[in-house]
C-alpha cells in the first residue's frame, strides 16, 4: 500500500511546504558560499591584478552573473514547468546547482591553468543562476498550490523564502567552522573547497525529499483541463501590466540583503572595522532572526492583507537604510549587532507575503513562467549590481552615505511597484482566449 497521503489529508500541505524550505536551502547555500568566498578567495586567486579594486570588482561581478541568469533560468525552466510539471523543474534546478557547486570546489585557480581558471567560474556561475531561476519559482508554486486556504497559501508560499536565510545560516556556519579549523594560511590554501565540495551529500538530501513530493493539484487541473499553453512565457510579456510591477516589488530588500550578506562583510574586513569572524557571527544571528521574522510577516499577511504587509516592509527599508550604515562604520559591535538584525527583520516583512502576492498576479496556466521571470528581473535589477555599485559608490565618496541612498531609492522603486500590481489574478484562463483581456486581476486589498 502506498504511504503518500491522500488527498484529503491535512498534513500533506506543509510536507509539500517543508520540502520547499529544504530544497530552497540547499540552493541558496550554494549560491551564497559563492557570496562569502567572492572577494577573500576569488578575487585574488582567480582574478589577480595589481588592483585590489579591480579584482574585487571582477569577482563581484561573476556573483552578479548568477543574478543576471535568473530571469533567463525562469523563462526557460519557467516553461517547461508551465508545459510538464512543477516537480520535475524543481528536481532538475537543484541537481544542476549542487553539480556547479561541487565543481567550483574541484576547480583549479589562474595560477595553474591560468585564463581558463575564470572562464570555467563564470560558466559554472551561469549554470547556478539559471538553476536559482526555476528553483524559486517552482519551490514556491508547489507549496502555494499544495494549500487548501487563502492564508494557508499565504503561509506555505513564504517558507520556500525562509530557506534563503537558512542558506545563509548554513554557508556561514560551515565558513566560519572551516576558517578557524584551518587558520588563515590553510584556508586561503586550500580549506576553502571544503563548502563547496559540502554541497554534493546536501543535494543528494534534497534529491531524494523532491522525488517523492506529488505534482501541483492546480497543474493537473490544467493539464486536465487540456488549458496548458503552449508558449506561456510570450503570454507573460504580451501583459506587462502584471510582469513590470512584479517584477520590480524585491528591487529594494534585494538590494539591501545583498548588500548585507555580500557588500558589507567584505568593506568591513578592508576597513579594519570587524573581523571576518565577527562579520560572519552577525551574519548568522541576523538570518536566524531573518528566518523566524519571514513567516511572521507572512501569518500577519493573513490577518491584514498581503499589500499591506510589504508595504510596510519596503517603507522600513526605506527608513532603516540611513541608520544601518551608519552603525556599520561606527566600529561598534552592539551598532552593527542591532543595525543588521534590524535590516533583516526589515527584508523579512518586505518578503514575508511576497511569494502569494507575485505568484498570485498571474494566472494558474502561465504562473511558473511569470512569477521565476518577474523575481529574477528583481533580481538582476537589485541584489545583482547592489555589490557592484556599493563598491564604486564606496570608492568615490569613500564613505557608506551614497550606498544608504542607493538603498532608499532601491526601495522606493519596490513602493511603486507594491502599489501598482493587483493581486490575485484569476486561476483559470479560457483556452481559446489570449493572455490580453485577461490581465484584470481582483484587487488584494485587506484579505489574505
Amino acid at each position: 500500500m502506498s504511504r503518500t497521503p491522500s488527498a484529503g489529508t491535512p498534513a500533506r500541505p506543509w510536507r509539500v511546504g517543508v520540502a520547499g524550505l529544504i530544497g530552497t536551502t540547499i540552493e541558496w547555500y550554494d549560491f551564497f558560499v559563492y557570496a562569502l568566498a567572492a572577494t577573500p578567495v576569488f578575487a585574488p586567486q582567480f582574478f589577480p591584478s595589481t588592483s585590489p579594486l579591480a579584482s574585487n570588482l571582477a569577482a563581484l561581478s561573476t556573483f552578479a552573473i548568477g543574478f543576471v541568469a535568473r530571469p533567463i533560468g525562469g523563462a526557460l525552466i519557467g516553461h517547461f514547468g508551465d508545459r510538464v510539471g512543477r516537480k520535475r523543474m524543481l528536481v532538475l534546478s537543484l541537481l544542476v546547482m549542487g553539480v556547479g557547486t561541487a565543481l567550483i570546489g574541484l576547480l583549479p585557480t589562474y595560477a595553474t591553468i591560468g585564463v581558463a581558471a575564470p572562464i570555467v567560474l563564470v560558466v559554472v556561475r551561469i549554470a547556478q543562476g539559471l538553476a536559482v531561476g526555476g528553483e524559486w519559482g517552482g519551490a514556491t508554486l508547489l507549496a502555494l498550490e499544495h494549500a487548501r486556504s487563502r492564508g494557508q497559501r499565504t503561509l506555505l508560499s513564504s517558507l520556500p523564502q525562509v530557506g534563503l536565510p537558512l542558506g545563509v545560516v548554513l554557508s556561514s556556519l560551515v565558513f566560519l567552522l572551516v576558517r578557524i579549523g584551518s587558520g588563515d594560511n590553510g584556508f586561503a590554501d586550500w580549506a576553502w573547497r571544503i563548502p563547496f565540495l559540502a554541497s554534493a551529500a546536501l543535494v543528494v538530501v534534497g534529491l531524494v525529499i523532491r522525488l517523492k513530493l506529488e505534482e501541483s493539484p492546480e497543474f493537473e487541473r490544467v493539464r486536465r483541463g487540456h488549458t496548458v499553453r503552449r508558449a506561456p512565457i510570450i503570454d507573460v510579456l504580451r501583459a506587462p501590466r502584471i510582469w513590470v510591477p512584479a517584477s520590480g516589488i524585491t528591487i529594494g530588500s534585494s538590494t539591501l540583503g545583498n548588500l548585507v550578506l555580500a557588500f558589507v562583510l567584505s568593506y568591513a574586513a578592508r576597513a579594519k572595522l570587524f573581523s571576518a569572524s565577527t562579520m560572519l557571527t552577525v551574519t548568522i544571528v541576523a538570518a536566524l532572526f531573518w528566518c523566524v521574522a519571514l513567516p511572521l510577516g507572512a501569518l500577519l499577511a493573513g490577518r491584514v492583507g498581503r499589500k499591506r504587509v510589504l508595504i510596510a516592509g519596503t517603507v522600513g527599508t526605506i527608513v532603516w537604510a540611513y541608520p544601518y550604515f551608519t552603525l556599520v562604520e561606527s566600529g561598534s559591535q552592539a551598532g552593527l549587532f542591532v543595525g543588521t538584525i534590524v535590516a533583516a527583520l526589515c527584508i523579512a516583512v518586505a518578503t514575508g507575503p511576497y511569494g502569494a502576492y507575485l505568484s498570485e498576479a498571474f494566472p494558474a496556466e502561465i504562473r511558473y513562467s511569470g512569477a521565476s521571470v518577474a523575481y529574477g528581473i528583481g533580481g538582476v535589477l537589485g541584489g545583482a549590481v547592489a555589490p557592484l555599485i556599493a563598491t564604486l559608490l564606496v570608492a568615490s565618496t569613500g564613505g557608506l552615505v551614497a550606498v544608504a541612498g542607493y538603498v532608499a531609492l532601491a526601495s522606493v522603486v519596490s513602493l511603486i511597484a507594491v502599489l501598482t500590481l493587483r493581486s490575485p489574478h484569476s486561476t483559470t484562463l479560457p483556452t481559446q482566449e489570449p493572455i490580453g483581456p485577461l490581465t484584470e486581476p481582483v484587487q488584494d486589498g485587506t484579505a489574505a
